[in-house]
């Protein structure tokens, strides 16, 4: 007969089997956070196709196709570089990482077109309401490179707080586990 849990036995319970499945792959985590800086610079695509197309800075239009293909690839790295039960396959950890060097140096690259173009002696660009979204995507370049930053901590971290993780005790005692008799296998 089974007993009804209570609403804070299922939250506990819940966060027991979250708990072992961080244990078995904690490499979820950097992963969680690369997908969030992805998300912000694709869902932000806008703000830097309208600053693309107003700046018409020198390789601005390539910087953002590149930061959106290495966003993708460096995912699927990153995912490959992790195979289940299997040690860590490091070529494509490198070229994960390498990926994401190349998106922080795209988001300096194209903040510098966006500062070049704001203060250039000659007609600069002035922020009014109509090109607010020049600010919206200087600023979700400054935000999108703190993501990648805290990402790749993470992922250098990762050898760390995987043993912190692993050391949690998430087992369950059994009523009655512990007096179980001599079990006769033999035949009869």
């Amino acid at each position: 007969m089974d007993k009804k849990l209570t609403f804070g036995q299922r939250v506990k319970e819940a966060f027991r089997k979250f708990l072992v499945a961080l244990k078995r792959k904690p490499n979820i985590i950097p992963l969680v956070v690369f997908v969030v800086a992805f998300l912000f610079y694709s869902l932000n695509l806008a703000n830097i196709s309208d600053t693309t197309a107003k700046i018409q800075g020198a390789g601005m239009g390539l910087v953002g196709f590149i930061t959106m293909l290495f966003s993708m690839l460096s995912m699927v790295c990153y995912m490959n570089a992790f195979p289940h039960r299997k040690p860590v396959v490091w070529p494509m950890l490198i070229l994960h990482i390498v990926m994401d060097g190349a998106l922080i140096f795209c988001d300096f690259y194209y903040r510098g077109r966006i500062i070049a173009a704001l203060t250039r002696a000659e007609s600069p660009i002035e922020i009014t309401p109509a090109t607010a979204y020049i600010a919206k995507a200087y600023n979700m370049l400054n935000t999108h490179m703190i993501i990648l930053i805290v990402g790749i901590v993470l992922l250098a971290l990762l050898p760390l707080y995987s043993k912190l993780i692993r050391s949690i005790k998430t087992s369950i005692e059994v009523e009655g586990s512990g007096n179980l008799g001599e079990i006769d296998i033999s035949a009869e």
